[in-house]
């Protein structure tokens, strides 16, 4: 057996391979759920209604996929340039350890800086620690050929073994009766909250007007175009006058910078500090996010809401069904390799040899 490039796409695949993708994933969950001795159509029902059946259920699911659009993001613009990005986990954590370190420095400090000029300087301070934690692994990349994904990957165990670190030590809040926890931000730098009573935030809204700019940026500007040529065929851009190694450096420090500003705006709209345990894995679900969202920046939104929705949900559902939760996990990844293989199918047809 062996794939066949597809003349032309045809209108009714790209409508129905999503279709596909979905009623694959729901088989297979399906039977892992039957597998586990629970009824299928009470499982899904929890699950539905854990992730979006009532206000509470919905802002949770949105507070959820409040980092992880940024994450995503993130990981969407590194890949359109081929720069595998791996370390938004290992970014986001920079981004909230720098975000404390500048909106944490007040009271005795001897200075006095107006909450609104403090504010900026702690997404200023975010964006640039996760941009500069890239920037080494891709200008290795780009003088020396070293592989990112390694040493994006290596780099997230580094930082999170810092923070472990500076949080038992010169960042570890004296009033946490030893809880190993960074100093809280001022309570004037925490992000307002779009519903009373809920911890859904404003970060949302930012995040999706990110997510808004970047399809713009790619869609509308040269740097953006110099980037999918980029990702395209590298030797293609280089010989017809873009500069490579230029775009991957930009495209580094954006990335960066979207994964340290997630940081910190878990930081600033949910914990008001920095833990250990702050981010059950959001860098690593942002490339799954990325991928289900075919790169596309505004699908990123809706591919964020999807797996904040199944992860919110799967806990409701063990509650009612007594199913694992990781059951959800399996959800998440069927629902990867489903969307990929419909959509390489789309380009591609299967021929015998």
């Amino acid at each position: 057996m062996r794939l066949e490039k597809r003349t032309e796409v045809s209108p009714a695949a790209l409508i129905l391979a999503p279709i596909a993708a979905v009623l694959l994933t729901m088989l297979v969950s399906s039977l892992l759920v039957l597998w586990a001795g629970a009824p299928v159509g009470p499982t899904w029902a929890a699950l539905l209604k854990g992730g979006f059946g009532s206000v509470f259920a919905l802002t949770e699911t949105l507070t959820r996929a409040t980092p992880l659009i940024l994450t995503g993001l993130a990981v969407t613009v590194a890949f359109k340039a081929r720069l595998f990005n791996i370390g938004a986990e290992g970014q986001l954590y920079a981004g909230a350890l720098a975000a404390v370190a500048v909106g944490g420095l007040h009271g005795g400090t001897g200075f006095e800086l107006p909450p609104a000029l403090l504010f900026v300087l702690m997404l200023l301070a975010a964006a640039l620690a996760g941009a500069m934690l890239l920037l080494g692994p891709a200008l290795l990349k780009a003088k020396l050929g070293v592989d990112e994904v390694v040493t994006t990957l290596l780099l997230n165990f580094i930082v999170l073994l810092g923070v472990s670190a500076l949080l038992d030590g010169p960042m570890k809040d004296p009033a946490a009766m030893g809880w190993p926890q960074s100093v809280a931000l001022m309570s004037e730098l925490e992000l307002g909250k779009l519903v009373s009573g809920t911890r859904v935030h404003t970060g949302l809204l930012a995040a999706a007007a990110l997510a808004a700019l970047l399809w713009g940026f790619f869609k509308y500007t040269l740097p953006g175009f110099e980037i999918r040529a980029t990702g395209a065929n590298p030797a293609a851009a280089r010989f017809a006058g873009v500069p490579v190694t230029r775009t991957v450096v930009m495209v580094a420090l954006l990335s960066g910078a979207l994964a340290g500003l997630a940081g910190a705006v878990e930081v600033a709209g949910r914990t008001g500090y920095v833990t250990l345990d702050m981010s059950p894995g959001y860098g690593y679900t942002g490339i799954v996010i990325a991928m289900l969202a075919a790169l596309h920046p505004l699908a990123v939104v809706a591919a964020a809401v999807f797996v904040a929705g199944v992860l919110v949900g799967a806990d409701s559902m063990s509650r009612a069904i007594n199913v694992p939760t990781y059951i959800a996990d399996v959800i998440v990844a069927a629902s990867l390799i489903s969307v990929l293989v419909a959509t390489m199918l789309t380009q591609y047809r299967v021929r015998r040899a």
